[in-house]
């Protein structure tokens, strides 16, 4: 297993829970965005920074995961992508995406993009809180004390 970040909008509080886990299940964590991550020294930690352009990152995660690896991302198409190669995905507040739930999510994706090109006005994602924090190490400790359990 290994953890992917779409790190290029990825909080500093979620990198350092991120490299935290890594560090303390062994399970190697790479960081890819089109700019520089600082992440903390660890062989288990690695930053890959990519060209800047639309998709970049995305595609450079696409490509390297695998079955069972996890990726960690707010872009709902790219967790489409990794769902379809075999991998898993949670967002920054510790939400799963599954294949039971990635069509609605991509549906409603479609749709408040087409609501902004109409000239609606939507808020966006309310500011990461001490909760939100919170469910996404625990989902994330699950997932690793899982993938390690079943290793054994």
């Amino acid at each position: 297993m290994n953890i992917w970040v779409d790190a290029d909008a990825c909080p500093v509080a979620i990198r350092e829970i991120i490299c935290k886990a890594a560090i303390r299940t062994e399970i190697p964590a790479t960081f890819v965005a089109n700019h520089n991550v600082p992440v903390q020294k660890s062989p288990l930690i690695k930053s890959v920074q990519v060209q800047s352009g639309f998709d970049i990152a995305d595609d450079e995660i696409v490509q390297r995961c695998s079955e069972q690896d996890l990726v960690i991302t707010s872009d709902i198409p790219l967790a489409n992508d990794v769902l379809d190669k075999g991998a898993m995905a949670i967002n920054v507040r510790g939400e799963s995406y599954t294949k039971e739930n990635i069509k609605a999510m991509l549906g409603m994706r479609d749709f408040m993009d087409t609501m902004r090109a109409s000239g609606h006005q939507s808020k966006g994602p309310a500011p990461l809180d001490n909760n939100d924090k919170q469910r996404f190490a625990n989902a994330l400790d699950r997932i690793l004390t899982k993938y390690k359990q079943h290793k054994k």
